[in-house]
């Protein structure tokens, strides 16, 4: 457990600096927006193609890996939202909470942090699933969250939205050119490459940093009272349930004869045990639902993931 906490640490530690940072005011909240610019634009998609164009695209697209990851999040999707949904929680407020409760930090953190653990070979899996979370679970989500009418858009112009904000997100498109760069084994020139590795390189430092910057900012801007049922199930729903769905589904698709490697599934369940998105939030409030309770989820998660995803990594390693 020690030997997993010193490569833990400092990752979850990059989140703490970045949250006192914007709590105490040593990084002003106008300035949280260019650091995610950074990351989301030119950092992570650097970051990801290289991962993407460095790993063979049978093991980027692995169909088995999919099956699994898919059914899993239908099934937390489902779940979350029958038992959350009530007389305060609607369907829009539900299906966010839900997408907290399925959508796992992935290329903010799990990425990088997967890569320190178990090398880059789990960077194949952990793309895949950034890119199912991004198209599908999101999609999903997001269309369940029209259902009680809430926004002036229905199910499917939600889903048309969201896939146009997929659309001009360069993450996706930095895995599909990765993805290409892999199939048909092409290298950039030194010079581009060398700039696009000093971006990747910036990745993780600074979106752990970003991460806790958003959560203390998202804290600070709420200042409404939301119950704790109303939020820690769902938080601990994703750190605890998640990952022992995702090991019961790996494990049972293993023994029926799915082609489903063992190293996959261990990435598998490590990535369900990472804390919520944070940009689940930014979505929530997009879509009109009660942003204060997502961005609690995700504190919460996150917070608790030091300990409970340290303690999965030692279990599974």
């Amino acid at each position: 457990m020690l030997s997993v906490l010193t490569i833990t640490f400092p990752f979850f530690a990059l989140v703490l600096c970045g949250y006192l940072a914007a709590r105490r005011g040593v990084l002003p909240q106008p300035a949280i927006p260019g650091l995610n610019a950074f990351v989301l634009y030119f950092a992570l998609p650097c970051m990801l193609y290289r991962f993407g164009a460095s790993t063979p695209i049978g093991k980027l697209l692995d169909p088995a890996v999919a099956g699994v990851y898919v059914l899993c999040a239908l099934v937390m999707v489902a779940g979350t939202v029958a038992l959350t949904r009530n007389a305060r929680i609607g369907w829009n407020d539900a299906a966010f909470g839900a997408l907290v409760a399925a959508f796992p930090n992935t290329g903010f953190m799990g990425v990088p942090l997967l890569v320190a653990l178990l090398g880059a070979q789990s960077a194949g899996p952990a793309i895949f699933i950034v890119l199912i979370d991004m198209v599908f679970t999101s999609s999903v989500c997001i269309a369940l969250s029209r259902l009680d009418g809430a926004g002036a858009q229905g199910a499917g112009a939600a889903v048309r939205s969201a896939l146009k904000g997929i659309a001009t997100n360069p993450m996706p498109w930095s895995i599909a050119l990765g993805a290409v760069a892999s199939a048909l084994q092409v290298q950039l020139p030194g010079p581009v490459d060398k700039t696009v590795a000093m971006l990747a390189d910036a990745a993780s430092p600074v979106a752990l940093f970003t991460i806790g910057a958003v959560l203390a900012r998202s804290q600070m801007n709420q200042h409404e009272q939301v119950l704790a049922r109303d939020y820690v199930p769902v938080a601990l729903a994703k750190l605890l349930v998640h990952p022992l769905l995702v090991w019961c589904v790996g494990t049972a698709a293993i023994a029926l004869g799915v082609p489903l490697a063992p190293f996959a599934l261990t990435v598998l369940v490590l990535l369900a045990a990472l804390p919520s998105a944070s940009n689940v939030s930014l979505l929530a409030e997009k879509f009109g639902a009660h942003n204060g309770r997502i961005a609690r989820i995700i504190l919460v998660s996150t917070a608790l993931a030091f300990v409970s995803f340290s303690a999965a990594v030692a279990l599974l390693t």
